[in-house]
């Protein structure tokens, strides 16, 4: 039985995941240089890493995800999408860590806005993953 190759991926799975690869490049770049003081508000209390270190290293892997979504080859655009979707569900108690000790950091300076915040997670998930399938022949 041979094996059927995909079809690209649609113009918008495309343009979503050059997006979120721009994006992740973006806050991983910003992880390294301005944004590092708020990203220490998110670093759960139970990581063993000094907060600076979390931080450090939590940007190295976002614009490593980030370059990899966009210039991956189609083959690996999946597994891509996958790791992206795993990275952003192991960052998650960071958003918790956040919201209960009342952390304030990326204008994020209300309970409210923090909480509101964890539900943009999944959605990160979900976006992580459509982009990255292609379509069945």
């Amino acid at each position: 039985m041979t094996k059927q190759l995909d079809k690209p991926a649609s113009k918008g799975r495309t343009a979503a995941r050059i997006a979120l690869g721009a994006i992740l490049v973006l806050a991983g770049t910003s992880h390294l240089t301005f944004g590092r003081e708020d990203f220490r508000a998110q670093v759960p209390e139970f990581v063993p890493l000094k907060e600076d270190t979390t931080v450090l290293l939590s940007g190295v892997a976002e614009i490593t995800l980030g370059a990899s979504l966009l210039f991956a080859p189609r083959s690996q655009r999946a597994r891509v999408g996958g790791l992206a979707a795993a990275f952003f569900t192991a960052i998650f108690p960071g958003n918790i860590a956040q919201a209960i000790h009342h952390r304030d950091a990326f204008g994020l300076d209300t309970d409210a806005k923090r909480v509101g915040r964890l539900f943009g997670q999944p959605l990160l998930v979900a976006w992580a993953l459509w982009s990255t399938r292609t379509a069945a022949k």
